[in-house]
């Protein structure tokens, strides 16, 4: 490296150098050495070049328009009457007193690290020559720092030996707070003192992480302690009990199941038609903790699943949002996802659904995804496209994934954002991840052939050309370049219109144009009422309620929107993704109920940037505020009071630098000059300026104040709310139900009742029918064959139990003996006022059989347009299967027939059941199982009747004749 002398400051081929932007500690870690007896170079070291060109070349700072003072003398700019020079990092100083600091060859007065260019003097550039070094002062002069350097020759070369001065007395230290990092005179921040810090912060977040981690699984643990481990809700039952085959045969077993207890007599192969990921994750722990000696139940491990990935989510948010943020903001949404009830209906200890483990893995290709859209990694971008593949395996849901990323690409590269690290981000995910998600069995080729997926690769497509377009601009002149331009724009045009016309050609085929009867309900709310009533049918595929935003998410919604603006300050690939995932997640979440699940990480995320941002902001103020201002004033109060006595801290400060300084200064007529013509010289950067002072502008100290107060008030009711949440709201397991009244906490336990009973008085082979939402259960609890269940994959199957519901009974029994039942279970809440029951699913049940048997019409069962179950219900209702077998024998258990969830008194309280017998009600009336009677029985009492009747006709014609003839 050659040596800089005097001869090499900087030159006239260098000063168009010195209007680049400049780093301010580069600069000043410019080697010097000393030696240890005075303050000559040595020899052989290049000396320090002239820096004062260079400081005047920064903006000037009007000593009357400014407030602050300079960092090296500690004198204001007004007191003194001298201007200063504006730093790129936003600081000012004396020009004369930047300029002997850093020929002296001190180190930075500001620690921050920004970027603001290479700064290059004589062809040698200053950055990372010299480690941070400590900075010292006496009363007499300016002295270069002492750095600790081991004496091998590898160390030496890093930078000079210093000897060391003395140290500044404690009472001249500088205690303000203008700068993002004064140094201290005392004890100033070392390289490794750095080091330290910086790991003390990570190991600061690491167990702030870790307790982030015990509050989402505690939280959530709510539904054990005040009942049981118990697993909830309907689906998760069908999870458990596939769990327990597949820990029981092994996976090969699972693979090639076909159960034939579930839609008899069809039969369903639960390899083919099942999400796995679910069942192989609780699986893989069983068979983990087992082969730990850790002898958890198959049941155990499936209730804890939820929170424990709930956890996991939180820190796969953590990561996501640093990477958008920063770590401030990753902490903040984390804590924020570990307590939102919308994931935690989901998520509570017994919902052992697919979404426990979906969201998780949701958030975590995310994560993936921006961070090899940041570093351009390829390992990143393979870590990607498995993380996808275990979303595919989770949950129907990946399909939000796979054209939420194409477009972000798209946006991308309509704004201009095209770089190779985009390409690599998204090409591995369509391709590995493809193959990989057509591996799962329930998926197949519909990886390839559904609409669902066409936008990645029409998006995989736009990208390469784009990519080929750039490459072939760096290796052609620009005239051959519009050539190639034209030539790979009209094949690319017309490879694009032959891919569409191969889509179009594949979806025309289908009545849904390729896409799926649920993605259609999302795209157009109104399609599944009007078409598949199925979907429809499902509570929580009805678009919410306003008041539901509050619920679930509760004071983040008021917070989305600061998030949303913080994201654009600045804009970057990462921040525009987080922007882009929550307006589709928002409008997504209106469609579907179910799909507030999706929308609270993107609420989290955007409300932790928005705390983060609001904290940064309001603790900047207050700390500007409380140590900036107060040192500022009490110097020029001081000065004020004895204008002519300076105070013995700047004395002792500025006792002989004063001499050096002094020489350089000039009169306020020569620095208005001097300030004009530098105005005139950065009148470009005027508006650098302008936002410079815009961003260093604080807020008043008791709006600050008031600020942290509110935010810290609203993070308490947010807490308060989500505990509630989650120990009163979403912990009741439904099959568990619980009331409060003056008797104290009263628990109907009647599901359970009702399905032991089918599980010890019934056959093995005897088939229950029911409506879908209980198939799981009684498969599961009862070990019963059902003849339809949750999965709702045959929607004819489905129609024919809702028609032999809707039918005269009668009509009813032919069509279940024909499906060989033997019991039939109804769900009846009117006693109890239970209103989840089969009356108020009723009209589904006619509406879904309607849509496949023409005869079942849904008018029939209205009164001008009412569904009534009163006096006033059309004949009917008051004669179809499902209204005598939920009202039998209703009038001798309250005296009235009064139906406590309608309001009303029923219509026909008094009748007879003729093709169905009662074997069984719960205590509280909630589940009745009836019995078919069997058609031999009503067979032969119908040939006794005919025999007698038609005996009794033989014998009267036997008397007519024998009274007309007698004598015969």
């Amino acid at each position: 490296m050659a040596d800089l002398s005097s001869d090499h400051a900087i030159t006239k081929q260098d000063e168009s150098l010195t209007s680049l932007p400049f780093d301010l500690d580069e600069a000043l870690s410019f080697p010097v050495r000393y030696s240890s007896s005075d303050d000559s170079p040595v020899e052989g070291t290049p000396t320090e070049p002239d820096w004062h060109p260079v400081v005047m070349n920064f903006p000037a700072v009007d000593p009357d328009d400014s407030a602050g003072h300079c960092t090296v003398c500690m004198e204001g700019f007004r007191s003194s009457g001298e201007g200063g020079r504006r730093m790129p990092c936003g600081h000012a100083y004396h020009a004369s007193c930047i300029t002997t600091w850093l020929s002296l060859g001190h180190s930075a007065t500001c620690q921050k690290q920004a970027n603001y260019g290479h700064f290059v003097i004589g062809g040698r550039n200053p950055l990372r020559q010299v480690p941070a070094r400590q900075v010292y002062n006496n009363s007499k002069s300016f002295f270069p720092s002492i750095l600790d350097l081991d004496a091998s020759p590898q160390r030496a070369r890093t930078g000079p030996s210093f000897s060391a001065p003395p140290a500044l007395p404690s009472e001249t230290l500088n205690t303000s707070a203008g700068a993002c990092a004064r140094p201290s005179m005392s004890s100033p921040e070392t390289a490794s003192e750095r080091t330290v810090r910086h790991a003390f912060g990570n190991v600061l977040a690491f167990f702030v992480l870790l307790l982030i981690g015990v509050l989402a699984f505690s939280i959530r643990l709510f539904s054990v302690i005040k009942y049981e481990s118990v697993i909830h809700e309907f689906d998760p039952y069908f999870n458990y009990r596939v769990t327990q085959f597949l820990t029981k045969n092994g996976i090969y077993d699972f693979w090639n199941w076909f159960d034939d207890r579930t839609w008899y007599p069809l039969g369903r192969v639960i390899g083919g038609t099942v999400y796995p990921g679910l069942t192989l994750t609780a699986g893989t722990l069983w068979w983990v903790l087992h082969s730990l000696n850790i002898p958890l139940s198959v049941e155990t491990v499936c209730v804890f699943t939820a929170p424990t990935f709930s956890a996991f989510a939180s820190w796969a948010t953590y990561l996501l949002t640093k990477e958008v943020k920063g770590p401030g903001a990753g902490l903040a949404a984390a804590t924020l996802l570990g307590m939102v009830p919308s994931y935690i209906s989901r998520s509570v200890a017994g919902s052992y659904d697919n979404e426990a483990v979906a969201i998780f893995a949701l958030i975590f290709t995310f994560f993936l995804y921006i961070k090899t859209l940041n570093t351009g990694s390829l390992f990143y971008a393979t870590l990607n496209a498995i993380s996808y593949f275990y979303m595919v395996c989770s949950w129907g849901g990946y399909t939000f994934i796979i054209n939420l990323i194409p477009i972000h690409v798209l946006l991308c590269i309509v704004t201009g954002r095209y770089s190779s690290r985009l390409y690599i981000a998204y090409a591995p995910l369509v391709v590995l991840g493809t193959l990989l998600a057509a591996l799962v069995p329930v998926v197949g080729f519909n990886a390839v052939m559904t609409s669902e997926h066409f936008a990645s690769f029409l998006v995989f497509i736009i990208l390469h050309v784009v990519a080929l377009v750039y490459y072939i601009k760096g290796i052609l002149s620009p005239r051959m370049f519009k050539v190639a331009v034209t030539l790979v724009l009209s094949i690319g045009l017309a490879v694009c219109c032959a891919v569409i016309a191969i889509l179009i050609a594949v979806v025309a085929s289908s009545p849904t144009k390729g896409w799926s009867g649920r993605s259609l309900s999302l795209l157009d709310p109104t399609y599944a009422s009007k078409y598949i009533p199925i979907i429809a049918s499902v509570s929580e595929h009805q678009p919410p309620a306003w008041p539901s935003y509050f619920m679930d998410i509760n004071v983040l919604a008021f917070l989305v929107p600061a998030g949303i603006i913080a994201c654009f300050l600045p804009l970057s690939d990462a921040s525009s993704f987080a922007v882009l995932y929550i307006v589709t997640s928002v409008y997504f979440s209106g469609v579907m109920v179910r799909l507030m699940l999706v929308l609270a990480p993107a609420a989290c995320i955007m409300s932790g940037i928005a705390l983060s941002e609001a904290f940064d902001a309001l603790t900047g103020s207050i700390k500007f505020q409380l140590l900036g201002f107060s040192t500022e004033n009490s110097q020029v109060g001081v000065g004020d009071a004895s204008p002519d006595n300076a105070p013995a801290q700047k004395n002792a400060v500025k006792s002989d630098a004063s001499e050096n300084t002094l020489k350089d200064r000039t009169s306020r007529k020569n620095k208005k000059k001097e300030k004009e013509r530098g105005k005139e010289e950065q009148g470009g950067q005027s508006s650098l300026q302008s936002q410079i002072k815009m961003r260093l502008q604080v807020l008043p100290l008791e709006s600050s104040i008031i600020g942290v107060f509110l935010l810290i008030m609203l993070g308490a009711f947010y807490v308060v709310h989500c505990v509630w949440a989650a120990a009163e709201a979403y912990s009741a397991p439904s099959i568990v139900l619980t009331s409060h009244s003056q008797n104290g906490l009263h628990v109907f336990d009647d599901f359970r009742e009702a399905y032991a009973w089918l599980r010890h008085n019934t056959e093995v082979d005897d088939k229950v029918a029911s409506w879908w939402d209980y198939g799981y259960q009684t498969t599961a609890m009862a070990n019963r064959t059902v003849i339809v269940d949750n999965n709702t994959w045959n929607n004819t199957h489905i129609a024919t139990v809702g028609t032999a519901m809707s039918s005269p009974e009668k009509a009813a029994w032919e069509i279940f003996n024909s499906l060989d039942v033997k019991y039939v279970l109804v769900v009846f809440g009117g006693l109890v006022g239970y209103p989840s029951d089969d009356i108020n699913k009723f009209l589904w049940m006619v509406r879904i059989g309607g849509g496949v048997f023409p005869h079942i019409k849904e008018p029939d069962y209205l009164r001008d347009g009412q569904y009534r179950i009163d006096s006033q219900a059309t004949p009917t209702m008051l004669n179809c299967l499902m209204y005598k077998l939920s009202y039998y024998r209703f009038v001798d258990a309250d005296g009235k027939g009064f139906d406590r969830v309608r309001q009303t008194e029923i219509g026909k309280k008094h009748f007879k059941l003729t093709h169905f017998e009662e074997v069984f009600t719960t205590h509280h009336w909630m589940v009745r199982i009836y019995k078919l009677k069997p058609p031999k029985n009503r067979i032969r009492g119908k040939a006794k009747k005919s025999k007698l009747k038609a005996s009794s006709i033989s014998s009267s014609k036997k008397s007519t004749k024998i009274k007309k003839n007698p004598w015969l």
